[in-house]
């Protein structure tokens, strides 16, 4: 029984399957000082239960570029081994729940390009931004002059009624009809139902131009038919939004009135002579390259479709 036995495991063998703190599983963490060039990301981001885990990486690794770091999608492709359909996925992921905005911009030169904003916290910048719209609120009323009150110094004292003298009958005056003003005309309508996506869309986005314009949805439903009204009368979406975008009191009211009155004559009938002329696709964005370009649906660029016949006019012959 005293015998050793040299073939036994040693003791501290059994020490490193000990647990290392008080809870027995799961994750322990080991932190560390780190040197300048590091990100704070928010446990909002990192725990979202609805982002997928290559959404969630993108934004933190967006999140720690520099600023005017190049995000689209040919470029995230290079860096990840995810291939550009998966990333633009995640892209829409993030644009969906706030974390990204897409903007399209025209240049000096006359390209269009695409501005990606990353809000590392999307619903505190929602909070500032409705406080901030708030505070603008309260200071506009408080430049208005309160209306001034009755000087009782000022009022006149009734003087009693003196008594009624019988007097002979005055003729009596006929007046003039009273004419009565014209009753505001009924809001457009338009002939089909082809242009109320574009126009339901274009009217909730006019609180991007000005944060008043934050309409409901009833308001959306009740305008959408004068504004798809303009587009089928050939009004572009930007001069409708700058026909609309100014400085507002009651916001659905007066959309309404400048919708109806400010209505653009329908358009007239092409001649045999002239050749119709087609409207210009709207804008896409490519969901290969994140680049710009006119086509009726969204998809990929001419460029990422065919990418040999790019490359073949690119480089020319020889």
């Amino acid at each position: 029984m005293a015998e050793q036995k040299p073939n036994a495991p040693a003791r501290d063998r059994y020490a490193i399957r000990r647990s290392p703190g008080p809870h027995p599983s799961g994750v322990h963490q080991v932190t560390e000082y780190q040197d300048p060039g590091y990100t704070i990301v928010g446990n909002h981001l990192t725990q979202h239960r609805s982002l997928s885990g290559l959404a969630i990486g993108l934004a933190a690794y967006i999140q720690s570029l520099p600023e005017g770091a190049p995000v689209d999608i040919r470029t995230l492709a290079k860096r990840f081994p995810e291939g550009r359909d998966r990333i633009a996925a995640a892209l829409r992921e993030l644009e969906a729940y706030g974390y990204l905005e897409r903007v399209r911009r025209r240049t000096d030169d006359g390209r269009v390009v695409t501005l990606t904003i990353s809000y590392n916290n999307p619903q505190a910048t929602r909070a500032r931004r409705a406080r901030e719209t708030a505070e603008q609120a309260k200071r506009r009323t408080a430049v208005e002059p309160p209306r001034p009150s009755p000087d009782p110094a000022r009022t006149p004292t009734p003087v009693p009624n003196p008594p009624r003298v019988r007097t002979s009958p005055r003729p009596v005056r006929t007046e003039a009809p009273r004419v009565r003003a014209e009753p505001s005309p009924p809001p457009p309508e338009p002939r089909t139902r082809a242009h109320h996506s574009p126009a339901a869309a274009l009217l909730a986005n006019l609180r991007r131009d000005d944060p008043r314009l934050l309409l409901s949805v009833r308001d959306i439903q009740r305008l959408t038919p004068p504004v798809a009204a303009w587009l089928e009368r050939g009004a572009t979406p930007d001069a409708i939004r700058s026909a609309l975008t100014t400085t507002l009191r009651h916001p659905a009211a007066l959309l309404a009135h400048r919708l109806t009155e400010l209505l653009p004559p329908p358009l007239p009938a092409a001649s045999p002579i002239d050749p119709p002329r087609d409207r210009p696709s709207p804008l896409q964005t490519c969901d290969g390259c994140d680049r710009a370009f006119r086509a009726p649906a969204p998809g990929r660029c001419r460029e990422c479709r065919h990418p040999a016949a790019a490359e073949s006019v690119a480089t020319g012959p020889g």
